[in-house]
């Protein structure tokens, strides 16, 4: 079953066939895919930033981690970048004729 991940890092694409390693970098980035912000659990608002609660704290949400719960985000829902998308809106509002 093939999972359509977007890149948390430049917000494209990345086609998943099976497991995601620990070693996997995006394809068009290089950023590491194996990562919290990839993660289905992972959640800004939350304590730890992890909806998983028996997960070990892992301090660097952007860099590769050993963690056992990682489950990839499906959809675009990784790729959203809400305060570029608010900056982008407010410039636009704001913007001179």
């Amino acid at each position: 079953m093939e999972v359509k991940l977007i890149c948390f890092s430049c917000s494209k694409e990345i086609p998943v066939a099976g497991h995601i390693g620990r070693r996997d970098e995006c394809p068009h980035c290089r950023a590491d895919v194996h990562v919290c912000k990839n993660c289905d659990f992972y959640d800004a608002k939350v304590y730890n930033e992890c909806r998983e609660t028996q997960a070990d704290v892992v301090r660097e949400k952007d860099r590769a981690n050993f963690c056992d719960y990682f489950t990839p985000r499906k959809g675009g829902a990784g790729g959203i970048d809400k305060k570029a998308a608010l900056r982008a809106a407010a410039e636009a509002l704001f913007k001179k004729s």
